[in-house]
């Protein structure tokens, strides 16, 4: 890492220097992604509401029911809103290192340019659902965001729901008695067919999370006030956001997940567009509610850092290594052309082995702290990202 001549570093951050909360809630977050990202890969039965899998036994069906209250359009806003702080992270301490405004703001398209492509290989190769690309997009936004006052923020935040309503609630109001619409490539037993399908799914997949957008603008909104990197200044803003966040991403799930699990039938197209519309909506409230609620974590943990809390934030260090590690290991267990587990397991074992994988990717984080290694694909985008720094290489 190179630095200028007042001490501040204009590469990567050094681990010394990180704060505890945005890693410990990237590492436990990705364990909400495995959850959410697991079950689509499910395939060969009737598929129903928000194109899941019918499932028949009781327990997969509970499972389904706390799979979509719960984790479900949940998770990638907490992803979205973590990403958006790291950007005004990068930002802030270019500035404070003495590069200027425009070398600041290159930097950020840069690295936005590198996530579009890591997104790309990422759909093609392994999952089509890739968020890369997407938050690719988003850095270029939020790069032109930076002189938009707080309040433009928040509002802009709200307005963007109204079309999240209406996208989601169309979009998972579709009727599924044809067949899966949304990423058959994972039903697509010929290898070839379902290469040539995931360029164009993954172009297409946005439209399942534009709610991004509103939790990666609060994102910023919180990053300008520090309000993750000082948890204990900002407990009570924290303690409302969790608790409010979190009970209204339960209550707005809900019924999306009783349709989901069988126990509930809407009645008509437009009562299942409403329900997939509050799901969407109320899913940015609970992804913000679960950053809040990491940063109340961090406040417990403070400086007694145990062994589960090192292996935690080394894993939120290595966030991008571990999601593609999640990829590669359901792809070869659960796709048709290789193992095809997806054809049979239900719900439930899905989220098991979620779970597993999850655990095996915090493991290995923890192996590489141990060492003094950061994760291969973060190794990759920073050297793409920081190539110069202060007119050096950043090695």
């Amino acid at each position: 890492m190179s630095l200028n001549e007042t001490g501040v570093g204009t590469g990567p951050v050094a681990t010394r220097e990180r704060v505890l909360a945005p890693d410990l809630a990237r590492g436990l977050m990705l364990a909400l992604i495995a959850l959410a990202n697991s079950v689509v890969y499910l395939y060969g039965r009737p598929y129903g509401v928000r194109q899941h899998i019918v499932e028949e036994d009781l327990l997969d069906r509970v499972v389904s029911v706390l799979d979509v209250s719960l984790v479900d359009a949940r998770a990638y806003p907490m992803f979205a809103a973590l990403f958006a702080y790291g950007v005004v992270q990068v930002h802030q301490r270019q500035r404070e290192a003495g590069r200027t405004e425009v070398d600041a703001k290159r930097l950020l398209r840069r690295r936005s340019r590198w996530l579009l492509v890591f997104g790309f290989v990422h759909a093609v190769v392994l999952f089509p659902g890739d968020v890369l690309g997407l938050y690719g997009v988003l850095g270029f936004l939020l790069v032109a965001l930076t002189r938009v006052s707080d309040r433009a923020l928040l509002v802009a935040a709200a307005a963007w729901l109204v079309l999240v309503a209406l996208v989601q609630g169309a979009a998972y109001a579709l009727p599924s008695e044809r067949g899966r619409s949304i990423l058959r490539s994972f039903e697509t037993p010929d290898p070839v067919e379902a290469l040539l399908l995931r360029p164009v799914e993954w172009l297409t997949s946005p439209l399942g999370l534009i709610g991004v957008v509103s939790a990666a603008l609060v994102g910023t909104w919180a990053a300008r006030r520090g309000v993750l990197s000082d948890p204990s200044a900002h407990r009570a803003l924290l303690v409302r956001t969790a608790v409010g966040g979190l009970a209204t991403a339960a209550a707005g799930g809900l019924p999306a997940g009783l349709a989901v699990g069988g126990f509930w039938t809407p009645g008509s197209t437009v009562a299942l567009w409403a329900v997939s519309a509050l799901h969407a909506v109320t899913g940015i409230a609970g992804g913000l509610g679960y950053a809040a609620l990491m940063g109340l974590l961090a406040i417990r943990v403070g400086a007694r850092r145990g062994p589960v809390v090192r292996a935690l934030a080394a894993c939120g260090q290595r966030s991008l290594s571990c999601y593609l590690f999640q990829s590669a290991v359901f792809v070869v267990l659960l796709t048709p052309p290789l193992l095809g587990w997806g054809a049979t397991l239900g719900t439930a074992t899905t989220g098991v082995l979620a779970l597993g994988t999850w655990l095996v990717s915090v493991v290995l984080a923890d192996l590489l702290r141990r060492v003094g290694r950061r994760g291969p694909a973060e190794v990759l985008l920073r050297r793409l990202t920081y190539r110069r720094a202060s007119g050096k290489m950043a090695r």
